[in-house]
């Protein structure tokens, strides 16, 4: 039998905020989405206060000055690194490992119980992750990855567990099903449970307990295999190889409203490097782009305008010089004066694998064997922190930048935010919260 774990961090923005913020260890704290927007993430003191997934921070002030709540821009980097701490950790304590996203992963556990107990594992798992990271998680075992997840919730749902639940028993199984709405079981959205909710199948139990055939005729082949893994069979097997992307996306709401040219093309300029870099890491070239600007959606005063455009490359690439010379032509095709733009984006698609492509009869391929070369050579000194190399066409002004007043330092990522141990209290603490 097939056994899957699956292991969550536990509040994951939020929890990394305080890895080295010792003060805070008990203190409600949020973090707020690009250009310090709406909170995407809560720590369970801010969640017991009533605060809101999503809600504008505008709209909370009253409750953020009246109960102290600590406020966070969001640190991509420190959160990335931290994610890269935890998956390592993992690989290391089980035998196949699927990142499933930036604080969850699946574990194959599959023959684990004949040396040690599933429940002994995970306790183990989390003290091994809390003790080499610093980071507190959550761990559901089950024999399909459905299962796992609503036995992941449970771990974090109920204290006595220890943040481990074992659903390996059929009887266990049945009984977390009863006690779970249809709406919590992995897949099922909104207005998929609503339909369910509707034929009187309100828990995850009384989906279980469907025919999967008649769920198939009635909806689709996917909640089909839901209810087959409610019941224990493993329908989706553990992706040890992460699937290349289809394509890749870089874009961001501007700071304060762009209005000039020469601002919007360093703005885009720096997505498509940013992009290029991506797709380096992904092994690939791509042979189409797409440039998108827009203006603001909420203002009445301003007048709206938003345009895109996208052309297909002679060939495939990863340069960046090529992606840029080709998102400048995009741009100037679709910029218009007299605007305020409050957002721009590019994509790349049209993914090949290196050396992967159709020659085109009456173009002479640009392969460069040096291009390869110094887009390496770029991206190791921007990876290993030894300075910061771009392109002139990226602008050194950030006028664009996304508003971001309450980052955090990128503990461990610059040498230059390491934290500094001293007896007397520190000069580094947060400002007060203002709008």
């Amino acid at each position: 039998m097939s056994v899957f774990a699956l292991v969550d961090c536990n509040n994951f923005y939020a929890s990394c905020e305080k890895l080295f913020r010792p003060d805070l260890r008990h203190a409600p704290l949020i973090v707020l989405s690009n250009n310090d927007g709406c909170v995407v993430a809560r720590s369970k003191e801010a969640k017991a206060l009533g605060i809101k997934m999503g809600v504008p921070v505008h709209k909370i002030k009253a409750q953020i000055q009246q109960h102290g709540i600590q406020v966070f821009s969001s640190n991509y980097a420190l959160y990335g690194d931290i994610s890269h701490r935890v998956m390592q950790t993992l690989e290391s304590l089980a035998p196949a490992v699927e990142v499933y996203s930036i604080d969850e992963a699946f574990l194959d556990l599959t023959g684990v119980a004949n040396a040690v107990g599933l429940t002994e594992f995970g306790l183990h798992v989390r003290a091994t992750v809390q003790q080499h990271v610093g980071m507190t998680v959550c761990v559901g075992i089950a024999p399909s990855k459905t299962l796992a997840k609503l036995a992941n919730h449970a771990a974090k749902q109920y204290p006595a567990t220890r943040g481990v639940v074992d659903l390996t028993d059929p009887a266990r199984q049945k009984k977390l099903l009863s006690l779970m709405p249809v709406s919590e079981v992995w897949g099922v959205g909104r207005k998929l449970s609503e339909r369910l909710n509707a034929l009187g199948i309100t828990t995850a139990l009384q989906l279980a307990e469907q025919n999967p055939k008649d769920i198939r005729r009635r909806f689709s082949v996917v909640l089909e295999r839901t209810v087959r893994e409610l019941n224990g069979e493993s329908c989706l097997p553990l992706e040890d190889i992460t699937p290349t992307k289809q394509q890749i996306l870089c874009s961001r709401s501007f700071g304060q409203r762009v209005t000039h040219y020469s601002d919007m093309h360093a703005a885009i300029n720096s997505y498509v490097a940013r992009a290029a870099e991506k797709l380096r890491h992904e092994q690939q070239h791509c042979q189409r782009l797409s440039v998108y600007i827009r203006t603001g959606l909420f203002n009445p005063n301003d007048p709206r305008y938003s345009n895109s455009a996208s052309l297909r490359l002679d060939y495939p690439t990863d340069d960046t010089r090529v992606l840029l010379h080709a998102a400048g032509r995009l741009l100037q095709g679709i910029w218009k004066e007299g605007y305020r733009y409050a957002k721009a984006g590019i994509t790349l698609s049209d993914f090949y694998d290196r050396g992967v492509t159709q020659p085109d009869l009456f173009i002479q391929p640009n392969s460069n064997p040096r291009s390869a070369r110094l887009m390496h050579t770029l991206d190791c000194i921007n990876q290993h922190q030894r300075g910061r190399v771009f392109f002139a066409s990226q602008g050194t002004g950030n006028a664009w930048a996304m508003n971001r007043n309450y980052l955090s330092p990128s503990y461990t990522t610059h040498w230059q935010a390491l934290p500094k141990v001293t007896s007397k209290k520190s000069s580094n603490q947060k400002r007060p919260f203002e709008i």
